[in-house]
């Protein structure tokens, strides 16, 4: 932990904490629209960043209700930070709702990187208790610095102009107060105040991609090109002002291709617009639908009748014509009952196994799936196992979210065709969805401290029948 030893200066302290505060307040109020007195949900994980944000938003007129994850993945250290968040959160009289989260678990069922899974975990609980709790938002405490290295991780794994303006104030419910302040900003209102944080010792390792930049990269380029940080910030904001006039043009020549009925004109644009942007203006035509800049390509590239499969929408061209269809899969009638106490070979292969909970080793793969074998025998009903496709309204419980989800909505997570969602196989329990082979099972008779046994069950896609 760290110490303030030094407050003699007040009239010092008086001044830097009002500059912060006002800072803060006015990037709160101006930028992600929140205004005051309003209830904000803040993230907090006891680092000095997001310990600041808290006291900020409270001093400046906010009504905070806290939030922190606890990952269990730094041992007694993770502990700590809760603690000393619990501690903060009582001393400012801010209601705090702690959440504590398995994360191989989610790693083995979605086939998430651990960075990934946590973050999709966090982030689904965020958005239940926003809505719970009817906040106007959920304030997280990226800083400058954080904007400078996403500038960086998006430039060095391709990207377009949206990937380097970085995060913006607001975006949907979540906004970002602190954009315009560096850590040491952070650290020096701290100071000011009097106020202690937590350090997260897996900051320093750089095995993680962020990590590097942080500690590594970015410090070596400042040392050879002192102000670069502040450059490429300046450089963010003129690129943000770039886009902010891209998006109004491409919406002013957008007029000129886009039909009454949603279609756009492809034989059009390949007859007025010069070769060598045609592809770059469909394909932002077309972006906001689920395509790619390969999809634009191969839609230019295409004579005659083509369809094109993006991550919302079916393209159909025809004549010179590109039309949209929702990705709505047909509702299918075709239902396999099946027996999970032998393997199963129709319609799809899944081989299933009964073993002792001492075998018990889960896999990070979404092929695999385990339940307590107690699924097979509920005293309180009699189980039907079906496969059958998606039908309109099924929900699931994923294995480590909280609550339940369209099975719609994980198929788009997952990026699923029109054609593979017509085509994906349910498995389910007296019509409850227990697992989508080879994307996602759900929290129904999850292996827990008092199984005796459990099924492993193995989706095999590439067996033929």
């Amino acid at each position: 932990m760290t110490y303030i030893t030094d407050t003699d200066n007040n009239n010092s302290n008086a001044h830097l904490i009002g500059n912060f505060e006002a800072r803060v307040a006015d990037s709160m109020t101006r930028l992600c629209e929140v205004p005051k007195g309003a209830t904000v949900l803040v993230a907090v994980s006891g680092g000095a960043d997001s310990t600041a944000l808290l006291i900020a938003l409270q001093a400046t007129g906010y009504d905070c209700v806290a939030a922190h994850c606890n990952f269990h993945l730094r041992g007694e250290e993770s502990n700590r930070d809760m603690h000393y968040v619990e501690q903060l959160t009582a001393s400012l009289g801010i209601p705090l709702h702690i959440k504590h989260f398995d994360v191989a678990s989610q790693m083995q069922a979605t086939g998430e990187s651990m960075e990934m899974a946590c973050r999709s975990l966090r982030y689904a609980w965020f958005e239940t208790l926003v809505t719970d709790l009817g906040a106007a938002a959920l304030a997280v405490a990226h800083h400058r610095e954080d904007q400078a290295e996403t500038f960086f991780l998006n430039l060095l794994r391709t990207t377009g102009l949206g990937g380097l303006t970085g995060m913006m104030s607001r975006n949907g419910y979540i906004v970002r107060p602190l954009l315009n302040v560096s850590r040491t900003d952070i650290e020096t209102y701290l100071k000011a105040r009097a106020v202690n944080w937590v350090d997260d010792s897996t900051n320093a390792d750089s095995a993680f991609r962020r990590n590097r930049l942080r500690n590594e990269v970015l410090p070596h380029i400042e040392q050879h090109f002192p102000g670069a940080g502040d450059a490429v910030l300046a450089t963010m904001g003129k690129l943000a002002d770039t886009k902010r006039l891209h998006d109004y043009a491409v919406g002013m020549i957008a007029k000129q291709y886009v039909n009454s009925d949603d279609s756009i004109d492809v034989a059009q644009i390949q007859r007025t617009v010069p070769a060598g942007i045609a592809c770059t203006l469909l394909f932002e035509l077309i972006r906001p639908r689920g395509f790619n800049a390969t999809h634009a390509t191969n839609i230019l590239r295409t004579e005659g009748h083509g369809i094109f499969e993006g991550s919302a929408c079916t393209a159909e061209l025809s004549r010179g014509t590109l039309r949209f269809s929702t990705n709505t899969p047909e509702i299918s009638d075709e239902t396999h009952i099946v027996d999970l106490r032998h393997s199963i070979t129709k319609p799809i292969h899944i081989e299933i196994t009964n073993l002792p909970a001492s075998a018990f080793k889960p896999e990070r793969n979404p092929n695999v799936a385990y339940f307590d074998a107690r699924v097979l025998d509920d005293s309180a009903e009699t189980p039907q196992f079906v496969l059958r496709h998606w039908h309109q309204g099924d929900r699931m419980r994923p294995y480590g979210l909280q609550g339940a989800k369209l099975v719609s909505d994980i198929f788009a997570d997952a990026h699923l065709t029109a054609r593979d969602k017509r085509h994906t196989w349910l498995l389910t329990r007296n019509d409850r969805v227990l697992w989508v082979p080879g994307i996602r099972a759900s929290a129904h008779f999850a292996v827990t401290a008092d199984t005796t046994h459990f099924l492993r069950l193995e989706y095999k896609p590439d067996t033929m029948e």
